[in-house]
Parts: structure tokens; sequence; C-alpha cells
């Protein structure tokens, strides 16, 4: 379970990269770019912390910080889904 958590949250790293570079050039797409790669790359590098800790009171404070970035991300990944709806609509 622990090798598949860390290839997934490395994989959701490089994935969530691949979206930024996606988002427009705009000042609002430059935010969300930078939170979320911040984001996305915390998640991953916070959960090796976590498997690296001394004690289980260090786990769990680590995998807290996770949570909090994860939730982050699904809060860039709605608002960038209203982004990019909202410009399609403007096409059309």
């Amino acid at each position: 379970m622990k090798e598949q958590l860390l290839e997934r949250t490395r994989l959701f790293a490089h994935t969530a990269v691949d979206v930024a570079l996606s988002l427009p050039n705009t000042y609002l797409g430059n935010h969300i770019k930078g939170q979320l790669v911040r984001a996305s790359t915390s998640v991953g590098s916070n959960y090796r912390a976590a498997c690296l800790g001394q004690s289980k009171r260090s786990f769990v404070a680590k995998l807290s910080i996770v949570i909090e970035e994860a939730k982050e991300l699904t809060s860039i990944f709605v608002a960038s889904r209203k982004t990019i709806s909202t410009q399609i609509n403007n096409n059309k």
C-alpha cells in the first residue's frame, strides 16, 4: 500500500503540473498555476515525509498536511473548471 501511494502521489503531481502548464497566461491562470504546482507537489513530499516520521504522532501530523493540501487542490480544480467552462461558453 505504501509503495502504491508513493507512486500515485508522484503521478498526481506530474499530472497536476501538466494541467497547470495548459492554463492560460492570464493573471488568474498564472495564480492558479502557482497554487496548483505547489499544492500538488506538496501532497507527495509530505506523504514521503510522513513515511519517514520518527513517531506515530509525527506520521499523523504530516498526514494532516497532506489532507489540507488535497482539500486545497480540490478547490483549485473546481476554480479551474469554472474558468475554462466560462471561456468555452464565451467563445460560442
